[in-house]
């Protein structure tokens, strides 16, 4: 960033010779003279006094050379400042948020963690739930946005992803207001006998998988498949047809026509932090802290 002559004048003030300059610089003496002679014609000031003994500054040189040096060490301050501007962390995490996975879960964790992260700013993205585009959005897991609250039992899911799991949603049951069903407190599985259960297809959840066997295999009740990935077409499809829907206790709320009720069984989902399989450093230490913390 400071021109070549710039930087031989400070090499030979602070020598006080040209040939020692010279030898420093790995150029030889009469190089050094030149560059220092188109320096002077340059600015058209003396800068040094030549005599036998070496050199001096003039009043102009010792001028220049205490602001040169102050240009010098500036500008390789600059050149710091900048590479680190390439080094150091983003200061905002950016969250993911639809309908049936909401940014809120985070807000929680992130009003306990933010002690830990000064100056970091939440950035909210949103993404739409559709079943058919879901594994889409999973893959973008650290390009559209850095973490993403979610219920995931998903085998597809997370070949994409990391999760740190952060609890359990029960797996409830979901019915129109209208339903038979509608004003029990409580559900046994027994009591879905006679209607048609709504759930996701067999093969990609475990939990979902454990659930289906004590309905049709123990039970006999009649299945019908849904998609694997849950949107709000699969609420309405419930509301439309009187079924009752496979739900988790994270989306009771999810569609004002439903009542979602629990279930007298053990089965629930895990539900974690989803984040990049390859994260950065600030991701990773977030991560890190919230385990400790938990």
């Amino acid at each position: 960033m400071i021109s070549t002559q710039l930087s031989v004048f400070l090499t030979v003030a602070n020598c006080g010779s040209f040939s020692k300059a010279a030898e420093r610089l790995f150029i030889s003496p009469t190089a050094v003279m030149k560059q220092i002679n188109t320096l002077e014609s340059r600015l058209a000031l003396p800068l040094l006094t030549r005599s036998s003994h070496g050199v001096r500054l003039t009043p102009a040189g010792e001028i220049i050379c205490k602001d040169a040096q102050f240009l010098t060490d500036y500008a390789a301050q600059s050149v710091e400042n900048a590479r680190r501007a390439m080094t150091e962390e983003p200061k905002v995490f950016r969250v993911g948020t639809s309908m049936l996975n909401p940014a809120k879960p985070f807000m929680d964790l992130w009003y306990q963690m933010s002690e830990a992260f000064p100056n970091y700013a939440l950035n909210l993205v949103p993404f739409e739930d559709d079943h058919n585009g879901i594994l889409a959005e999973i893959v973008r897991i650290g390009e559209k946005y850095d973490f993403l609250v979610a219920a995931c039992d998903s085998d597809a899911w997370l070949e994409k992803c990391n999760m740190l799991m952060l609890g359990r949603y029960e797996i409830m049951c979901a019915v129109p207001r209208g339903h038979r069903l509608a004003q029990k407190e409580l559900l046994t599985p027994s009591d879905l006998r006679g209607d048609t259960v709504l759930m996701v297809a067999a093969g990609d959840s475990a939990s979902n998988d454990a659930a289906r066997r004590t309905l049709e295999e123990d039970l006999h009740i009649r299945i019908e498949d849904t998609a694997h990935f849950y949107d709000i077409s699969v609420f309405n499809r419930c509301a439309e047809t009187g079924s009752v829907l496979l739900t988790l206790s994270c989306w009771k709320d999810v569609h004002p026509a439903l009542v979602t009720i629990p279930v007298d069984w053990a089965y629930a989902v895990p539900y974690g932090l989803l984040y990049a399989q390859h994260p950065p450093a600030h991701i990773e230490r977030f991560v890190r802290t919230l385990a400790q913390h938990r």
